[in-house]
């Protein structure tokens, strides 16, 4: 009794597998014609691609795929013609059709029992792919328009696996032209919109196309860095533009300043002399120099460069404060060396030489501060000159404005 009873189960698997197998030849045939029912047969399809029998038949991904181009290609055919059509249901479609077609490529260069690889359905998966290419860069511009971002880089991204799949090697589908670099960029664009980590991929994708767009590409590679706090990569971007771009201050000027952030003065310095030379009547370049000699307390060089800068443009304010803080800095430290000095004249000698240093910097604070008058740090500095020069109406006038 129990033989005959799993005999009969086994004719019932057996029949459910070959209903399966049916369903997808029924699902093919509907979508073939003029009039296709998509509907029923994606029916069919879905239930063969889960069924054990039929889910690792390359035929079953193949017509799942094949479903889906010819969704597409209905719309396409009305869109060409002049006709109503669908453009969502149409790149929809061809969105799936790719994932589809590579599931059945994958299993179709699987031996057969025989230990041989005799492919059924990768010459058509070629030709509808190498048909269908373009229309992948037209979907994900759409994708794009209707601000769909993760199903425009989806269809870009399928347009440049597609090119560079090896079944394509050495055929045009295959290369390099306008359009495939274009859709890197645009790939990468619409990655920006995605978070960082999709953007980062896809820009050091597209950072090396030469095409026309590797300058924003590398300007745009380096800002994701800097904003997930890749201080490596930020850098090694920068010198990489700065070698691809020697005339885009955006990298120098970004390469200085991790360089001034982290203490590699001399690197700063180097790239600093070679931004002058290529922009000298450019102010800031000249008070950024004075600001790095003046962190390695190379007061002199830092004199130099700020002054540099005034000859450009004598209102130039921020380098009007900074002479006046590097007289000022210098004045508080005499004036502490001086407070160590138990001599009396030793130390009001010394004392005088704070004092000059503090005249020196008045000046160029009043200046910055006629200029700014809400800066709290060149308010901050006249107190302390006033103070220390003994200037008591100009000390309680400041610390009145301070108040306020």
């Amino acid at each position: 009794m129990k033989r005959v009873v799993f005999t009969i189960a086994l004719c019932l698997v057996a029949s459910v597998s070959f209903a399966q197998k049916k369903n997808v030849s029924k699902a093919q045939s509907l979508v073939r014609g003029s009039q296709p029912n998509i509907a029923e047969a994606r029916t069919l399809i879905k239930s063969a691609l889960e069924n054990a029998e039929t889910k690792d038949d390359p035929k079953t991904w193949y017509v799942a795929g094949y479903i889906e181009d010819q969704q597409y290609n209905t719309e396409y055919v009305k869109q060409t013609l002049g006709q109503t059509f669908d453009e969502k249901t149409m790149y929809d479609a061809l969105l799936q059709v790719y994932p589809y077609f590579m599931k059945a490529y994958e299993l179709d260069q699987l031996p057969n029992e025989k230990g041989k690889v005799k492919p059924k359905h990768t010459k058509n998966i070629k030709s509808i792919l190498a048909t269908d290419h373009l229309s992948y860069f037209n979907g994900g511009a759409y994708y794009f328009g209707v601000k769909d971002y993760q199903k425009a880089y989806q269809m870009f991204n399928q347009y440049l696996e597609i090119a560079d799949h090896p079944m394509f090697k050495g055929e045009k589908t295959a290369e390099r032209d306008s359009n495939y670099y274009t859709v890197q960029y645009y790939a990468a664009v619409v990655a920006t919109q995605l978070g960082h980590e999709t953007a980062i991929k896809a820009l050091e994708r597209a950072k090396n196309n030469n095409g026309n767009y590797e300058n924003e590409i590398y300007q745009t590679l380096a800002s994701e860095y800097e904003a997930v706090g890749d201080t490596v990569n930020f850098a090694k971007t920068l010198e990489e533009g700065v070698q691809k771009f020697p005339n885009e201050a955006y990298y120098l000027l970004n390469l200085i300043n991790i360089y001034i952030n982290t203490d590699r003065h001399t690197e700063a310095i180097n790239y600093l002399n070679t931004a002058i030379s290529k922009d000298p009547k450019n102010v800031q370049l000249y008070d950024v120099m004075g600001r790095v000699y003046e962190m390695m307390k190379d007061y002199n060089n830092a004199e130099v460069y700020f002054n540099k800068a005034l000859e450009i443009n004598p209102e130039y304010i921020e380098s009007i404060a900074n002479l006046g803080r590097i007289y000022y800095n210098q004045g508080v430290t005499q004036q502490g060396d001086a407070n160590m000095i138990d001599d009396a004249k030793k130390y009001q000698e010394e004392l005088a030489k704070a004092k000059e240093l503090f005249k020196k910097a008045l000046p160029y604070f009043e200046k910055a501060h006629k200029a700014k008058p809400d800066n709290r740090d060149y308010m901050t500095a006249l107190r302390g000159i006033y103070y220390n020069l003994n200037m008591g109406a100009e000390f309680d006038a400041i610390e009145a404005e301070m108040n306020q």
